[in-house]
């Protein structure tokens, strides 16, 4: 399958009349293929994509067999692109090799024709408050957990598992993580409700579960490309104590961790399981 990531937006350059230009970026996931080009703010349009688009699969040949955006701001005119030729959009934080390219361009804005002096950070993306998980998926009981990375891999492969994600570019050996490294996890029993936990969170494209220090202290799931929710709050010394091992051990992991809802903790069933990973 071919995949081209895309960012559409604005930088912080001018045309020759004061407009604000706003930047096409276009690559695919080794940046063997890459294309660049800019456009007033008022010529932004799912047209002028959808041009875009052929110059570049004119010099590559081929069109892609989908879309990735990760810039809420984006999607509306790239789906609207999308849609014109006949290409899914999908809408994802796991674009990695857009997020670095447009790391690199930043540092050339500064000394480009045009430039406004605005500060400018090319990955911001405005997130909301975190908001409480509905009380249907609640689970029974949650907690902590740890699986070494030698053992990660093969245990969620080789088990009956109905929802799984174990990107490839997320397991243990493609990141370089030692066997014996203690990858920190949050475990859910759902009872009853497990199932219909297990296919909300897909359904929702979970990226990161996050430890928030507060009063209480929480737990963050992160989904999708900005939405929020709060999993679990606490107080308790010893659960907070816990969290804090979480987060240290997050660093030792390079931030893999792990989400597993299971009906109960018999260990003889599971209803999903996901591999996630550190946000840009």
């Amino acid at each position: 399958m071919t995949i081209w990531q895309i960012d559409f937006y604005r930088r912080p350059l001018q045309d020759e009349v004061g407009s604000a230009l706003w930047e096409l970026l276009i690559c695919d996931r080794s940046r063997s293929l890459t294309h660049s080009a800019f456009c007033p703010q008022s010529e932004a349009s799912p047209h002028w994509i959808v041009c875009q688009l052929l110059i570049a699969a004119g010099s590559y040949n081929h069109l892609p067999d989908l879309i990735q955006v990760f810039r809420p701001q984006s999607l509306g005119l790239i789906e609207a692109t999308g849609k014109q030729l006949g290409i899914p959009v999908e809408a994802t934080r796991r674009t990695y090799a857009l997020k670095q390219w447009l790391q690199e361009r930043a540092k050339q804005y500064p000394s480009m024709e045009g430039y406004s002096g605005e500060a400018y950070a090319p990955l911001a993306i405005e997130k909301p408050p975190p908001i409480p998980l509905p009380e249907k998926f609640w689970g029974e009981r949650w907690r902590f957990a740890t699986l070494s990375a030698g053992d990660l891999q093969e245990t969620f492969t080789e088990r009956l598992v109905p929802i799984r994600e174990m990107p490839e570019f997320l397991l243990p050996i493609n990141l370089g993580i030692p066997s014996t490294v203690a990858v920190p996890g949050v475990v859910i029993d759902g009872g009853k409700r497990s199932m219909q936990i297990a296919r909300w969170i897909q359904e929702s494209h979970p990226v990161s579960l996050n430890y928030i220090s507060g009063t209480p202290d929480g737990l963050v799931l992160e989904t999708g490309l900005n939405d929020r929710w709060v999993v679990a709050t606490f107080a308790d010394e010893e659960v907070s104590a816990a969290a804090q091992m979480y987060e240290g051990r997050l660093l030792l992991s390079k931030k893999l961790h792990f989400l597993l809802v299971q009906p109960d903790d018999s260990g003889m069933t599971y209803s999903g399981f996901w591999l996630l990973g550190a946000e840009d």
